[in-house]
């Protein structure tokens, strides 16, 4: 029992592996059909993670964020929903936290923590209304999700150009006491953007890890997740856990918004479209196995593929686009896991 448990655990964390191996081989074969050199671009691409302090703090900085949309997602996956809304609720995270790094005036220590509260309570009541939907009127959570990051979008939009606006289409800068921004790492880093959120990151996977694996109420929401019908036959409240799902991992794409706002940029802007930050969260996500140490993996390999685009597209001549056409092959093989099982099943039957 135990070698055959051992086998299955090994077979699906080579999954993940295989996939990205996959998509660097045909990213390189699309390379190639297109004119370019891989090898030029993929060593192009490794200087842009590894080379200089500047693109490793760059790299850390981009993979904040993509963590807890990751952990967000992963959690609602746990418990058996697909949180689409990671968007929206990233958004309304970003206000919450900038509108109260703007209007109070308290002590960093406090100052801070509240803003950073204050965006995963908006992410907590913007995952709130599809949990609920989903548990009271069984409404789907990926038809409510989408529908709200459009709302979260333009309520953004519109509370900003009407009551936060400053010239540059943004809101004003947020006081420096509820700033995740660090001289320290600053300099380190060779004046990078790198700030202190990679810490609040770090913090949120091992509390997602805590609340699903050490928890009773874990169980219980990960109970519901497996089955519904058995979890009410066990006594446990079903609609309500559900909706905790929810808000739960709403406050998590909530915290992700707050990074953006307190740490990376310091303001809000109006924006055109959506951040893709929430969209990536769900290929964090899949490619993570739902796992907290596999979520913190995968957002290291998107946070590096997207800062080292940059830098193949500069050094090689090799257009950046061609990155998110790898990451795509990623996610598809990912995604296609039953046909990397089957391979893998293949190949050690004509082992023995």
């Amino acid at each position: 029992m135990n070698k055959w448990l051992t086998s299955s655990r090994l077979l699906s964390l080579s999954v993940p592996v295989i996939a990205v191996l996959l998509g660097i081989v045909i990213g390189a074969i699309v390379m190639v059909i297109s004119g370019y050199n891989p090898l030029v671009g993929y060593q192009a691409l490794l200087r842009g993670i590894f080379s200089d302090a500047y693109y490793i703090g760059e790299t850390i900085r981009s993979m904040t964020p993509l963590i807890l949309a990751g952990l967000s997602v992963a959690f609602a996956f746990r418990t058996g929903l697909f949180n689409i809304g990671v968007e929206g609720q990233l958004i309304v995270g970003w206000l919450a936290s900038v509108y109260v790094g703007l209007v109070f005036d308290l002590p960093a220590v406090v100052h801070l923590p509240i803003a950073i509260v204050a965006g995963a309570l908006a992410g907590a009541a913007w995952g709130f209304i599809p949990g609920f939907l989903k548990a009271r009127y069984h409404v789907h959570e990926v038809i409510v999700t989408i529908m709200m990051n459009y709302i979260a979008l333009y309520t953004a939009n519109y509370l900003i150009r009407a009551y936060l606006i400053v010239p540059g289409e943004r809101t004003d800068t947020i006081a420096s006491s509820a700033s995740l921004a660090s001289i320290f790492l600053k300099e380190l880093t060779d004046y990078s953007r790198l700030h202190y959120g990679i810490i609040v990151a770090v913090l949120t996977c091992v509390l997602m890890w805590f609340i699903l694996w050490r928890t009773t109420k874990g169980f219980e929401l990960r109970a519901v997740g497996f089955n519904q019908h058995a979890s009410r036959y066990a006594g446990m409240n079903v609609q309500r856990n559900i909706t905790l799902s929810m808000v739960i991992a709403g406050s998590f794409a909530g915290v992700a918004g707050s990074m953006e706002g307190l740490g990376t940029y310091g303001y809000m802007n109006i924006m055109s479209g959506f951040t893709g930050v929430g969209f990536d969260g769900i290929a964090v996500a899949l490619l993570g196995a739902n796992t907290a140490i596999g979520v913190f993996l995968s957002a290291f390999l998107f946070g590096g593929l997207q800062i080292g685009a940059l830098t193949m597209q500069s050094q090689a001549g090799i257009p950046a686009e061609l990155i998110d056409i790898i990451i795509a092959l990623i996610i598809f093989f990912v995604a296609s896991s039953y046909l990397i099982h089957w391979i893998i099943n293949r190949v050690k039957k004509e082992e023995i």
